[in-house]
């Protein structure tokens, strides 16, 4: 039996395929140390990857304004001088961003401890009066709580000879804090550096990869892998402008109602609810914790009525504002956008949180261009007494309506 040399190549690939499936399954643990280590080693460069993407976000509004402004004049000059200056305001732009929240934030948060601590002998003894008032209510219906007595020199008393015994500890806890503190820093520079020259090579680094694939890639593989970088560039670029976008309408309508109701830390809890906003679904659960802790230290009550007012702005921002400005962007279903976020989180954390909806967006348009065009190639040869391809069509349709 002759076979030619594109069928050699088929099998070739599977039987090696298969031989590393196999590999991998047998020493899973060591090719995940493999990976993790890798990663690790990658891990500036990608983190710079990120900072590309979400700076080139910017950098196209402001590069086309810049355009505009210089468009008639034709200056030599402004063309070169177009891609470093309008890096340099994204970068401003984004760190001064960083800046402002972090002045909001931090003055707030100090003060919140602060006031913990000088209060700390005041809620000991509500704490206790509350759990004297409780064991009589139990005893009342025969039920026996274990006794608690609380005093405050006797807590600040046991937290010194707790640090005290424990010193070691925590000098070894500074340190590898300290040392990590050193590593992200390290990593977030190179990161930064490393983005700022994706930027500034961009059309370069583009075509110079366009090569590299039509050189070693068949033509009709390397088609297929650019449509679905454009459509995981368009994707994401839609996804984390009506993140950002809604983020903000978030945090300025928490601001007005906080304001409103003359609530503590309005700025503050704001600004966290907007933040934690980025985070699809969970996000504003995660603003509503921290914000009714921070009020709940100075005004009980408050706190209460801040967390139905948080539920019923939920309940705008669920109906209105994300269907409007993020929903569309993704074209994601929301039992897809919850799968989305739950999967990414338990996997990766926060970034998984970040990540797994646009993500998820580009397997589900990828899977339903595919299914589409199988169902055309089907419906050209379908039987017309089997009218169930045309039914199958029809909903797929109305369900994406």
């Amino acid at each position: 039996m002759n076979i030619d040399r594109h069928t050699m190549k088929k099998i070739l690939f599977i039987i090696t395929f298969t031989v590393l499936l196999f590999w991998v399954l047998y020493h899973f643990s060591t090719f995940f140390s493999l990976i993790r280590n890798v990663t690790r080693i990658l891990m500036p460069f990608l983190i710079g990857l990120c900072f590309a993407f979400i700076l080139n976000v910017l950098l196209r509004p402001i590069e086309a304004l810049w355009c505009r402004l210089w468009a008639k004049k034709k200056n030599p000059m402004a063309q070169r001088l177009k891609r470093p200056v309008c890096i340099l305001i994204s970068v401003a732009v984004i760190v001064t961003a960083i800046f402002i929240l972090i002045f909001i934030i931090a003055p707030q948060i100090t003060d919140t401890a602060v006031s913990i601590i000088r209060m700390l002998p005041q809620y000991t003894v509500q704490i206790q009066e509350w759990w004297n008032h409780l064991s009589e209510i139990m005893k009342e219906r025969n039920i026996i709580l274990p006794q608690l007595e609380l005093n405050a020199n006797e807590i600040g008393r046991w937290a010194s000879s707790f640090l005290s015994s424990n010193s070691n500890v925590f000098f070894d806890t500074t340190i590898g804090i300290t040392t990590s503190i050193f590593s992200a820093v390290f990593n977030v520079i190179l990161a930064i550096a490393f983005s700022i020259y994706i930027l500034a090579q961009k059309e370069t680094l583009s075509i110079q990869l366009k090569k590299i694939m039509y050189s070693f890639i068949p033509e009709k593989y390397v088609r297929v892998i650019l449509e679905i970088s454009d459509l995981t560039n368009k994707t994401f670029t839609r996804f984390v402008t009506g993140q950002l976008t809604e983020a903000i309408i978030i945090g300025c309508l928490c601001f007005i109602g906080m304001g409103v109701m003359n609530m503590p830390y309005a700025p503050v809890v704001a600004v966290l609810v907007g933040v934690t906003a980025l985070i699809p679904v969970f996000g504003a659960f995660i603003g509503t914790g921290i914000g009714a802790f921070l009020i709940l230290m100075v005004e009980p009550i408050k706190a209460l009525w801040f967390v139905l007012f948080i539920l019923v702005l939920q309940q705008i921002e669920g109906n209105l504002i994300y269907p409007k400005v993020v929903g569309k962007s993704v074209g994601l279903p929301s039992m897809w956008v919850l799968a989305a976020v739950t999967i990414g989180g338990n996997t990766f954390g926060i970034v998984g949180m970040l990540l797994g909806v646009p993500l998820c967006s580009v397997i589900y348009s990828i899977f339903k261009k595919v299914v589409n065009s199988r169902l055309e190639a089907k419906k050209s040869s379908a039987d017309p007494e089997k009218p169930w391809l045309q039914e199958a069509e029809q909903d797929g349709k109305v369900s994406e309506k």
